[in-house]
């Protein structure tokens, strides 16, 4: 006990740093998360679906070749365009990855199995030199 009272400080900082390593497996959505090179592999060889959970106007200013837009705010009501997707991977993404990882949890909700979000957004994509289309067409 004498120890635990004259080392008070080192004791809360090894806590904080356990609790900082685990804090992740606290969050999870049931999404993992794909850099964008993972995205590019899911894509290209099992077909994944991207989906971009922005607003529509964010979507049209620059977005994934071949993603659909379905705003997070919307995710659940318009689940029903991408229900025969359900066993399919799916990767969402948006501004920064915060957003795509609550969209990812309300499709995990809904019976959604392979569930990946975009690390970083749209912004990592771009970072990675990978190819962005404008306008709004899905």
């Amino acid at each position: 006990m004498e120890f635990v009272n004259q080392n008070i400080l080192l004791i809360a900082i090894a806590a904080v740093s356990g609790l900082s390593l685990l804090w992740p497996y606290f969050r999870r959505s049931g999404a993992a998360e794909v850099n964008p090179a993972e995205a590019t592999l899911l894509i290209n060889r099992q077909d994944a679906l991207v989906i971009d959970v922005r607003e529509p106007d964010e979507f049209a200013a620059g977005h994934l070749p071949e993603a659909r837009n379905i705003p997070v705010g919307k995710i659940a009501d318009r689940a029903g365009e991408i229900e025969k997707f359900k066993d399919k991977p799916l990767i969402l993404c948006c501004a920064s990855g915060m957003r795509s990882m609550k969209a990812c949890g309300e499709l995990k909700k809904l019976g959604f199995i392979s569930l990946h979000s975009l690390a970083g957004g749209i912004e990592a994509w771009r970072q990675a030199g990978l190819p962005v289309k404008k306008g709004g067409r899905k």
